[in-house]
């Protein structure tokens, strides 16, 4: 990116102590008639906060100016800059000049890890996955604290080795406040939350590469993975099980026909509140899921059993109601099944308590037992081929691997029957 711009006014934190807070933000220009960083000054001791004014193009009326501040970031008027949500002046700067390279289609210069990471948010998780929030506060809670004020071209191995296995050391977070962080188990849960940060670190980096902004992508191709970090699903219910949590789910708050809804379709619990009564065929028996975890669609084949439970919460209803809903008769939202997952478990005597996602792996568990060919498991889940459910369900088809090899293995007839028994 090119050199920083010099402004007395702004570059440091005693220049910004000296100015009056108003309405208009400090302006300094980038590029001349196109491009300004702004700084709004606030009252009662609160950081200002950066804005971008950018020329949007010759208008009949109004400004031809669009302006916008830097999505969840605060000048470092009180906070060390951190990259990610305190930002310096040369750091806004680089993300200013960074987003309007990207807007343009021009390519940039040297940036730092926020940066890249914030762009790559911005331009392709927002647009092709559905989650980009969660993904969005994994980076900023994982990624920036240590790397964001680097600059790419002098990111190094080191550095991120040091990162990941800080990575692997760090307190659990607040979703794991339950579990025990001794245990082996939760000691592999952190390797494996580990690897999936690395692998979006570079999903996020390789955006930059991709675009130009940085010269070599040699440090972070070289950072390697955990071993030992995968396992097999566990969790699942067995069939006696699911029945009582189904029994003790609430009826009346519509929490049931949730959790059958879960059973039946092994549907996450993003894309079960997302199907609208027009996504239901009664005839074929199939759901369709518009927009999946992946950003793809997908069709979901329902048993009969199933078919039944969508055809009871279709009947009567508008083609463009949510299927499922609260007891109130509204939608479910970001999160409300986690509560009542917690008292279903808690009646139905299922300890350690599971979670919403594990009715997913309890339908494909049971698909997997059934004999349920792994092509047709991974198709109706929504993965691309089988190779996630080879690593996390195949050791249940071992039993029905062999009893089928037994069946099914060619015989020559070459061994006899002998007649020597052994002495009692």
């Amino acid at each position: 990116m090119a050199k920083t711009v010099r402004d007395s006014n702004l570059q440091t934190r005693a220049a910004r102590a000296r100015l009056r807070p108003q309405k208009p933000p400090y302006w300094c220009t980038l590029r001349p008639g196109l491009l300004h960083l702004g700084y709004a000054k606030r009252h009662h001791g609160k950081p200002g906060y950066w804005t971008v004014r950018s020329y949007g193009g010759k208008v009949a009326r109004g400004s031809p100016y669009v302006i916008n501040r830097l999505p969840g970031a605060v000048a470092d008027d009180y906070e060390n800059a951190n990259g990610a949500t305190v930002l310096s002046y040369a750091q806004a700067q680089d993300i200013a000049l960074a987003r309007e390279n990207i807007t343009k289609g021009t390519p940039a210069g040297p940036m730092t890890v926020a940066t890249a990471m914030q762009l790559y948010i911005e331009q392709h998780l927002r647009t092709h996955r559905r989650t980009a929030r969660d993904a969005e506060g994994r980076i900023h809670a994982l990624v920036l604290p240590q790397l964001g004020n680097i600059r790419l071209d002098d990111l190094t191995l080191e550095q991120l080795e040091r990162w990941r296995d800080m990575l692997v050391k760090r307190k659990p977070m607040n979703g794991s406040k339950h579990r025990d962080p001794t245990t082996e188990e939760a000691k592999r849960a952190r390797r494996a939350t580990t690897n999936r940060m690395i692998n979006t670190l570079k999903a996020g980096l390789n955006f930059a590469f991709k675009r130009a902004m940085v010269n070599s992508d040699r440090a972070w191709r070289l950072l390697a993975r955990l071993p030992d970090a995968d396992a097999q699903r566990p969790g699942f219910l067995t069939i006696q099980e699911a029945k009582r949590l189904i029994n003790a789910s609430d009826e009346a708050s519509g929490f049931r026909d949730l959790v059958l809804a879960g059973l039946h379709t092994g549907c996450r619990y993003g894309e079960l509140i997302a199907i609208r009564v027009r996504d239901f065929d009664a005839e074929r028996g199939k759901l369709e899921i518009r927009r999946s975890k992946a950003g793809r669609s997908r069709v979901v084949v329902l048993s009969e059993e199933g078919t039944t439970l969508f055809r009871r919460l279709a009947a009567g209803r508008a083609r463009e109601e949510y299927l499922l809903r609260r007891g109130n008769g509204q939608p479910w939202t970001r999160n409300k099944q986690e509560r009542p997952m917690r008292e279903a478990c808690h009646r139905a005597k299922i300890a350690p308590p599971i979670g919403f996602h594990q009715l997913r792996h309890t339908w494909a568990s049971h698909a997997v037992m059934n004999e349920m060919p792994l092509m047709v498991v991974a198709k109706n889940l929504g993965h691309r081929d089988i190779r996630m459910v080879e690593q996390h369900y195949g050791h249940l088809s071992e039993t029905f691997i062999d009893q089928a090899i037994k069946a099914g293995a060619p015989r020559f007839g070459l061994v006899r029957k002998s007649n020597v028994r052994p002495l009692r």
